[in-house]
């Protein structure tokens, strides 16, 4: 054991840990804290989370999460668990905005509100403020989930009222919102133009944006 060094017990054997005990092997020490933190582990984590052996289909419903083992070669699958809700009593009408590396963007319908959620580790974050941020409308507002090389993650929440824009971005780092200044057609914040959720591409984070109820224009907005 003493000639294990903390790159090999980190990148060969931790990395090969489910993402609930990778979790719990955080809260050993500051030293594993931080070396599974790292955008490292991350990467290596999440490729062996995809092997086929390791995939998992999310699907909510209206009272909970059902997880099912999924073969995508035989299209086979087969139901694993069934995780409540952990957004209190009575949460029902959950819409899934986004996901990144296991973490989802989620909406309560009935409340508008906006949360991000580790289905394995069963912990969430509320992002709806008093002074109204983290709150969702379906077709008037968009929401992109993204990372940053500063290991945090983020979300781009697009609001467009009366035809004019206004945009935020979300820190889970900081767990603060923030405005952002950027510029675009005015006439796509219309609501005849549906926004769809974001797309994370290399380093950048799209929507798809096309006109409603006609065969009109089709764009894409990039940030």
């Amino acid at each position: 054991m003493p000639d294990l060094t903390a790159e090999l017990i980190v990148l060969c054997i931790l990395s090969c840990l489910s993402a609930k005990d990778v979790a719990t092997c955080k809260s050993l020490c500051k030293q594993w804290h931080a070396l599974l933190s790292t955008p490292e582990f991350q990467t290596t984590h999440c490729s062996r989370s995809s092997l086929p052996d390791n995939q998992r289909t999310l699907l909510a419903r209206d009272f909970d999460c059902t997880i099912y083992r999924m073969d995508f070669q035989t299209v086979d699958y087969v139901l694993d668990s069934i995780i409540p809700y952990p957004f209190g009593q009575n949460t029902t009408n959950v819409a899934i905005l986004g996901h990144l590396d296991g973490l989802l963007c989620v909406c309560l319908c009935d409340t508008k509100e906006l949360f991000l959620w580790n289905p394995t580790t069963a912990a969430y974050k509320c992002l709806a403020t008093t002074n109204g941020q983290g709150l969702y409308e379906d077709i008037a507002y968009a929401v992109g989930f993204y990372s940053v090389p500063s290991n945090d993650y983020s979300v781009l929440h697009v609001k467009r009222a009366s035809g004019v824009f206004s945009a935020h971005i979300y820190s889970r780092h900081s767990g603060r919102w923030r405005n952002l200044h950027f510029q675009c057609d005015n006439e796509y914040a219309k609501r005849d133009y549906y926004w769809s959720p974001g797309t994370v591409c290399g380093n950048n984070l799209y929507f798809t944006v096309c006109e409603c109820w006609v065969v009109g224009t089709n764009v894409v907005i990039g940030f």
